[in-house]
């Protein structure tokens, strides 16, 4: 269990104090992939930092395995760390050292013996995939690869923890991808909990349980990825759906079709999980006879189950709007009348 407890992260400056946290509580489950999503000066990578020590509260308490990290020595601090383990948007190799020095590193520093760094380096660079690139340095391995690497290294001391800080940003969308699954796959092979900041919906989307979202150094949304992503509360929570959704492509074929169709009403239907796959339209079709216009759908995949949404055109005509409207409610789906975007 990790736990934050009215955390606050003051810096000074000569200009003043600068509050990059602000009060936050926060509790993740042992083995959950959460994420914090947030644009750029949110607060979350001061966030995250303060999960391993790189940054202390100005107030509040980071727990982690019942361990206050504000509070340890500089010894246990060190010992912490190896079972809270980080890989960085830029990877932080060294550059001087080949794949499989990079991974023993860590175990290097903990005084392991050279036989066991060994085995151990030897299963990690098979765990995520580089077999054949061991004597490889740096410079010679692509994005993803180096990713790789800096996810084996991270994983050498068996941490409890791993943080993941922007660890797909500089990654092509195929990578990341490959990178998401890596991490879904030791998340559940290791019950590690992962923790994850990003400004991308995508990453969050795909392998996080839970979210939160953060805004000038404030959570102003957690809950569940599906129930977030599917009635999404504030302003900045929209912003980032509608990202995902590629909503400024839809704000223009709606106009286009309120062009083309200005009579009747726009509707957007929102359906969650097993309500996503049911007939539910076809249902409405067939016992209203209306040719109900679908302008466009979509399907989105969590770790919680499945999401969308549709958005149809119905005509003008001698039925009631608002019984369709209480039977689709009846049947699980959200309906939102004459959307704009």
């Amino acid at each position: 269990m990790i736990e934050l407890n009215k955390v606050v992260k003051t810096f000074k400056t000569k200009k003043g104090d600068i509050t990059a946290v602000d009060h936050v509580d926060l509790k993740i489950d042992k083995g959950s992939i959460y994420g914090v999503i947030g644009f750029s000066g949110a607060g979350k990578s001061t966030l995250i930092r303060m999960f391993n020590g790189l940054e202390t509260p100005t107030e509040g308490e980071v727990i982690v395995d019942s361990a206050n990290i504000g509070k340890l020595s500089k010894q246990d601090l060190r010992l912490k760390r190896q079972k809270v383990s980080m890989i960085f948007q830029h990877f932080n190799l060294l550059w001087s050292r080949t794949v499989k020095d990079n991974i023993a590193f860590p175990l290097e520093i903990a005084g392991v013996s050279k036989s066991e760094i060994n085995e151990k380096t030897k299963a990690l660079i098979k765990r995520v995939g580089l077999e054949g690139r061991e004597n490889a340095y740096p410079s010679q391995l692509s994005g993803g690869q180096k990713q790789r690497v800096g996810i084996a290294r991270a994983l050498a001391n068996d941490p409890h923890v791993l943080l993941c800080d922007e660890a797909t940003s500089a990654l092509d969308p195929q990578t990341t991808d490959e990178i998401l699954d890596l991490l879904v796959d030791i998340n559940k092979e290791l019950n590690l909990t992962i923790i994850l900041i990003t400004h991308e919906m995508h990453v969050i989307r795909k392998i996080c349980d839970h979210v939160a979202v953060m805004e000038n150094g404030k959570f102003v949304e957690e809950g569940e990825v599906i129930n977030v992503f599917n009635d999404p509360q504030t302003y900045v929570t929209q912003r980032f759906v509608k990202d995902d959704l590629k909503a400024d492509d839809l704000q223009r074929t709606l106009e286009d079709f309120r062009k083309e169709q200005p009579n009747g009403e726009i509707w957007k239907l929102n359906f969650v999980g097993g309500t996503s796959s049911e007939p539910v339209l076809a249902k409405i079709i067939k016992t209203y006879n209306i040719d109900i216009n679908v302008i466009e759908g979509d399907v989105k995949l969590t770790q919680n189950g499945t999401f969308g949404h549709m958005i149809v055109h119905l005509p003008q005509g001698d039925y009631s709007k608002d019984q369709i409207k209480k039977e689709l409610n009846d049947l699980g789906v959200k309906v939102e009348v004459n959307v704009s975007e």
